[in-house]
């Protein structure tokens, strides 16, 4: 794992020198090859120059984590937050409190330019994919509107394209900046989301040939988090109010290319959607966008008609997905990945800090009883994997007995297999550069030294 960023003012401006930080590899994991065919850091250049990640969390928390922050990213809401909070969770830290607490927050470029694209291009070149589809990837804006990126793919120089990028719209299109800017909090969002009046709405799910943007209007609050469920208004509701709720889970669930467009999204209001109201729409902007308002008008009045839509939606989601009891006993092959299945109590986040506070030392002899059983699952995989000294011969043991387990059980299809599997058939594959070579030779050691005895 590689970790960039650089703090800056509101303008933008840099304040400080950038972090740029390589994060030890365990050796529980192997790293997928052809993730670092794309970013050349091999494992053995993470593990001589790293942090372990006991190290580089306790960096983020004294010197990344500061109060008034807004962490900004390009896609890091749907991809790079993810990956901090599950390391966060397993290193005994909080893995929300970044995001919000001493009123700091969270944001994200590659929607902002989303929605700059469509509502307001005027003053920047937006790019095509050789397809002829739009598209917004970094690499390709930065490099169409000579934005520096020398080296996509690495952490830092992705930092500098995205303040690059966010310059670029602020400079040329600064109102549609400063207030995609302003509705970032999660209080802002439902206030406009949850007055139930159509609006401008950005995103992802939508087709690339409207620019990723629709009118929707909510239709039902989410039952299992802070969303709505919103429909898309280009789309005549009376297809799909008639069905029963075990049919729209279906069709909300389907995917594929030749699936057909499901009209309906969860908006959730802490990901700091691209939402507008609908006096932002101009008329040269819904004419790119093909939005006829009369359709829309008619879909809205189709729908305020059908008084049950929304509890259907409802119940669709609670068989997407169930309300599940968390298990009795945690799997200690799966709580790494169990963070999303409650929140920590207060007095386990205190016990959380005694286990941070601890050495290597203090750790050998630190015993403390979690009521949550997913954390007492994870104390010894953090010992083991940031303190290896500090194992008993039992817990040495039972670190071993797992990784044996993470890495080779399914044989022919566990972890170890696909590793060496996929490092052969790269390197069979023709006129490869020496530099590809010497990672794909550097991941074979690496899986040799790391791998062990079945």
């Amino acid at each position: 794992m590689q970790f960039g960023g650089q703090r800056t003012s509101m303008d933008l401006k840099p304040i400080g020198k950038p972090d740029n930080i390589l994060v030890k590899l365990t050796d529980d994991i192997l790293p997928e090859p052809d993730a670092v065919l794309v970013h050349g850091i091999s494992p053995q250049r993470a593990n001589a120059d790293g942090l372990s990640e006991a190290e580089f969390t306790k960096y983020l928390s004294d010197k990344v984590f500061l109060p008034n922050t807004i962490f900004v990213g390009f896609n890091s809401v749907r991809f790079d937050d993810e990956f901090m909070r599950f390391t966060l969770w397993r290193n005994f830290t909080d893995a929300y409190e970044w995001q919000w607490k001493n009123s700091s927050g969270r944001w994200d470029i590659l929607d902002v330019a989303r929605m700059t694209r469509a509502l307001r291009p005027d003053g920047i070149k937006w790019p095509f994919d050789p397809d002829g589809k739009p598209s917004n990837r970094l690499g390709l804006l930065s490099s169409i509107n000579k934005l520096e990126h020398s080296d996509a793919h690495d952490a830092l120089s992705d930092v500098r394209a995205t303040i690059a990028v966010a310059k670029l719209i602020k400079q040329k299109q600064p109102k549609l900046f400063e207030y995609l800017l302003k509705i970032h909090n999660k209080t802002k969002v439902a206030a406009l989301v949850g007055k139930g009046e159509p609006f401008i709405y950005t995103s992802g799910y939508y087709p690339s040939e409207y620019e990723k943007t629709t009118i929707a209007v909510m239709v039902a609050a989410h039952p299992l988090k802070q969303a709505a469920i919103v429909y898309d208004l280009r789309v005549d509701p009376n297809e799909f109010t008639k069905l029963a709720p075990a049919e729209l889970a279906l069709a909300w669930q389907a995917r594929g290319k030749d699936v057909p467009y499901f009209p309906v999204k969860t908006l959730s209001y802490n990901r700091c959607p691209a939402v507008a109201p609908l006096s932002v729409l101009d008329s040269s902007s819904a004419a790119r966008l093909k939005i006829d308002s009369k359709i829309i008008d008619a879909n809205l009045a189709k729908l305020s008609k059908t008084k049950d839509f929304g509890d259907k939606l409802i119940r669709a989601v609670e068989i997407i997905q169930p309300k599940t009891q968390p298990e009795m006993v945690v799997d200690s092959q799966k709580v790494d990945g169990q963070l999303y299945e409650g929140f920590v109590n207060g007095l386990d986040k205190t016990k959380m800090s005694v286990i941070r506070a601890a050495d290597e030392d203090k750790l050998a002899d630190l015993h403390l009883d979690f009521a949550d059983e997913r954390l007492q699952a994870l104390l010894p995989l953090y010992k083991a994997r940031n303190f290896p000294q500090s194992l008993s011969a039992d817990e040495q043991k039972s670190w071993e007995d797992f990784r044996r387990q993470r890495l080779l059980a399914g044989d022919d299809s566990s972890r170890a297999a696909y590793y060496f599997k996929r490092i052969s058939e790269l390197s069979s594959q023709p006129n490869l550069s020496n530099q590809v070579k010497y990672l794909l030779e550097e991941l074979n050691l690496y899986g040799q030294l790391v791998v062990p005895e079945a």
